[in-house]
């Protein structure tokens, strides 16, 4: 090491004061370069990875309280449409349920219940609830029946019906339909 110490000296001695002006300047540059490479980009690059990461939070939480601040109408909707969800009633009671709920209908509409029972309960990622009936009833009442069933808030569905007269010249008509009820627990 000593040796090469003193080399470098009898050759920065020989440098004219012009070469010696070019050697600073050389080594000031790649003096710079190294303090670039080795410090700043460094820096720089992490506070770039660290603005692109509080981009991406800051807009993880300008969603989220969008959805906050919609809480209370998504809970209103939520009630709104409760009659969706039976719960954790069990299938006789909502069957019950749906039984009364026809026959109130019938009643309203002056329409006479022949015969009215429960038919196949079909499961899955909801239950379908079906009501076989027979009934009788003038023409208009027989319609008004059928439209109050089909707009319930209940969501009921006719899911087929056959109409025929009670008799040849009778004014009153005999009608079989199967009722549905989706209910999503």
């Amino acid at each position: 090491m000593l040796k090469f110490t003193r080399s470098f000296q009898a050759f920065f001695l020989r440098l004219s004061k012009r070469e010696k002006f070019i050697f600073y300047g050389a080594l000031f540059f790649v003096s710079l370069t190294l303090l670039d490479q080795l410090v700043v980009s460094p820096v720089f690059s992490k506070i770039k990875f660290l603005d692109a990461e509080i981009k991406d939070r800051e807009t993880l939480i300008k969603s989220s309280l969008k959805i906050v601040t919609q809480k209370e109408r998504i809970l209103s909707a939520r009630n709104k449409y409760s009659y969706l969800s039976s719960g954790f009633t069990s299938s006789d009671t909502e069957v019950t349920s749906l039984l009364k709920e026809i026959e109130g209908m019938s009643n309203k509409s002056s329409v006479y219940l022949v015969d009215m029972k429960p038919a196949a309960i079909k499961g899955g990622s909801s239950e379908k609830f079906m009501i076989s009936l027979s009934c009788e009833a003038q023409m208009e009442q027989l319609v008004d029946f059928m439209y109050n069933i089909e707009n319930s808030d209940k969501l009921l569905m006719i899911e087929k019906y056959q109409i025929s007269p009670k008799s040849k010249e009778s004014s009153v008509a005999k009608c079989v339909m199967s009722i549905s009820k989706i209910v999503i627990p």
